[in-house]
């Protein structure tokens, strides 16, 4: 294990939560900087205005303070003690003194969470808003308060990051994560964190895919890169988002659209041969940017990997996200996880038996191993018969492994052996969108 990976994910962690994010603005900004600081991100900025699919790339907002004040002149709700006390994008408004009545339509909170703040937004409706505890909201006595949102709207540009780690293959695993909520840390600096150390791995080595990393606004940051990136879509052969990967849940797994893409195939062979629970989901238009990847006009095979599932923790969208519910041990194994998964994504093929007329004498080529008397059905032996009997260039190497219970790293060997003495030959090459036919005889 890297020594460095926890402590690493913990400190970005820490120090992304006190930045008020949003879609757009200088929160946003500041986070892909930090990033930036630990990978070779490179930054984009889209201006205000700018058609993308079906959407429009909305004005950006940057807040630089917000209150309530009672009739004393103090301040009862203070962004600056949180930045979940305001909404979201909600627009300027000038200090004004309004009565409770009035005020309290402006007002959010969760009743059956008293002590929490919830976060609101309001990105593409003219509104304001503060959020605040329960429990404070309903001490509120009649009589005016003072508000205040020093706010903008104004035209500026909607900021995302991308990086791009080029393998020996030009088919890529996109790696997409939302950066666009502000104090929240399951959603999603635990998926920031886990996506911003693997792409610090994965630069060090040349792999054999090559994987593109998004750190993107929810929804508006994905469509705009769909946009801008139409013309080399073909080149996505695996994907997944990452979120929600820190709160104390097992590892879950949402299928792509078609539900048995390779992505699909192999992130639950992974989860079913690792230690602890986990859950599979079928696809539903809910959730995060896997949405937009496989809506009916891109079709791109991307999953996503959670934990925590899109309004079904408590704490989602709460002041209870906070530094204490994210675990950083938990991270670490969704990265080890994935780290598995890209493994097999590389190495996974389909493969002829070039000896295919009964079974290849393995003895005189010194890869038979005693094999008459041995009873260990994991062996290296076995893995070799069992690629030989299935490898008709019609079934890839994860279907053996599927179908025998063989560990990966047993039939990686035996077919890498059995390749050596030109018994085997792999038909296309890893990063195939789809599954081809046989290979040519």
């Amino acid at each position: 294990m890297n020594e460095e990976r926890g402590p690493g994910m913990e400190a970005l962690i820490e120090a992304l939560y006190p930045i008020c994010r949003s879609i757009t603005g200088d929160g946003l900004r500041e986070t892909l900087g930090i990033i930036a600081e630990r990978i070779p991100l490179e930054r984009h900025e889209v201006a205000t205005g700018t058609p993308v699919l079906d959407w429009t790339v909305p004005p950006e907002w940057n807040i630089r303070d917000a209150w309530i004040k009672d009739a004393s002149g103090q301040r009862i709700v203070d962004y600056k003690a949180s930045n979940l006390h305001v909404v979201n994008y909600s627009r300027p408004v000038p200090p004004q003194r309004l009565a409770l009545a009035e005020l309290d339509a402006h007002l959010h909170s969760l009743p059956e969470h008293p002590d929490w703040i919830p976060y609101r937004t309001a990105y593409y409706e003219e509104s304001w808003g503060f959020c605040l505890p329960h429990a404070q909201r309903i001490r509120l006595e009649p009589g005016e308060y003072e508000v205040c949102i020093d706010s903008t709207l104004e035209a500026g540009a909607l900021s995302y990051g991308e990086l791009l780690i080029a393998g020996e293959s030009e088919k890529e695993v996109l790696v997409s994560t939302h950066v666009c909520h502000p104090s929240l840390c399951n959603d999603n600096l635990s998926g920031i964190a886990v996506a911003t150390w693997l792409a610090a791995e994965l630069a060090k080595r040349k792999p054999g895919l090559s994987y593109r990393f998004l750190f993107i606004p929810g929804t508006i940051g994905a469509i705009t890169w769909l946009e801008r990136n139409r013309h080399r879509l073909d080149r996505i052969a695996h994907g997944l988002t990452l979120v929600c990967l820190g709160n104390d849940e097992p590892l879950r797994y949402k299928r792509t659209l078609s539900g048995h893409a390779e992505i699909d195939r192999v992130m639950e062979f992974v989860l079913r041969n690792s230690e602890g629970d986990f859950e599979i989901r079928d696809f539903h238009p809910y959730g995060y940017d896997e949405r937009q990847y496989n809506s009916p006009g891109f079709r791109l095979p991307v999953g996503s990997l959670m934990r925590g599932v899109h309004g079904e923790f408590p704490e989602y969208h709460s002041s209870a996200d906070n530094l204490d519910f994210v675990h950083i041990p938990l991270l670490e194994e969704a990265a080890d996880r994935l780290l598995e998964v890209f493994a097999i994504l590389e190495t996974n093929g389909r493969y002829r038996n070039r000896a295919p007329f009964g079974e290849p004498q393995l003895g005189r080529r010194g890869l038979y191993r005693g094999m008459g008397g041995e009873a260990d059905p994991r062996s290296l032996s076995q893995a070799m018969l069992w690629i030989l009997q299935f490898s008709d260039g019609t079934n890839d190497l994860l279907s053996i492994a599927e179908r025998s219970g063989l560990p990966w790293a047993i039939l990686r060997n035996a077919a890498e052996r059995l390749e050596e003495h030109d018994l085997l030959e792999r038909c296309g090459s890893p990063g195939q969108r789809e599954r081809g036919g046989a290979c040519a005889s």
